[in-house]
């Protein structure tokens, strides 16, 4: 299915691609991570990963599916400035796609009665010991977003078709805070550079959808 295919066309493709709510678990399994393009860097020891949740919002335009991303604030202790889903840290006893969209409207003011939860896309670690489950939610287009200033600088609309062309992935090297040399994935749509888990989990997504043996 081509992803600039009107969103009426491709919702239920989609949705068909994605994990049913139902199949989510809670034993940790690992499917994608910030270690696939490090495997030298995986940890020896087992780690107790801290489970977290982001929203991945496509939003219906006439013109198109179009997915929501944020700038995060400069004055946040991790991650400063850095393109990122709305999303956190889950709450005990609670399941991902309440936390996606209990922390998309307290970030940008989303109103969840706006989101129709459409399923799982791949779990993903991250170097800093989350496991990020990415909850894929259509969003109605009469929106109305407000930035919490105190953990969102700038919200903005990435065009979905962008987000899965794998020709716009360019695979970069960094360094860590505490000074380790890093590969990872990196595009750059408009002024806004998406890189690290982000741009992890939206290749993720591609390879869910439109990766070889795909149907």
């Amino acid at each position: 299915m081509n992803p600039h295919s009107p969103p009426a066309e491709l919702r239920d493709w989609i949705a068909r691609h994605l994990d049913p709510l139902e199949s989510h678990t809670a034993d940790g399994t690992v499917v994608r991570s910030d270690f696939d393009l490090n495997p030298a860097h995986v940890p020896a020891e087992p780690v107790a990963l801290k489970p977290a949740a982001v929203l991945m919002g496509l939003v219906e335009r006439p013109t198109g599916l179009s997915v929501i991303l944020t700038r995060r604030a400069d004055t946040l202790r991790s991650h400063t400035g850095q393109v990122a889903f709305p999303g956190g840290r889950t709450d005990p006893g609670e399941l991902p796609w309440h936390t996606a969209l209990r922390e998309a409207e307290e970030e940008i003011g989303l109103n969840p009665g706006l989101v129709s939860v459409a399923g799982l896309s791949t779990p993903y670690r991250t170097g800093t010991g989350y496991l990020v489950t990415p909850v894929v939610g259509f969003v109605e287009p009469t929106l109305d977003l407000r930035a919490n200033p105190d953990e969102v600088a700038v919200i903005f609309e990435t065009p979905f078709g962008f987000l899965m062309d794998p020709t716009n992935y360019e695979e970069r090297e960094g360094r860590t805070p505490a000074g380790d040399q890093r590969r990872f994935y990196a595009m750059t749509w408009e002024d806004q550079y998406i890189w690290g888990a982000t741009a992890g989990m939206l290749r993720a997504l591609y390879d869910r959808l439109y990766g070889a043996a795909v149907g």
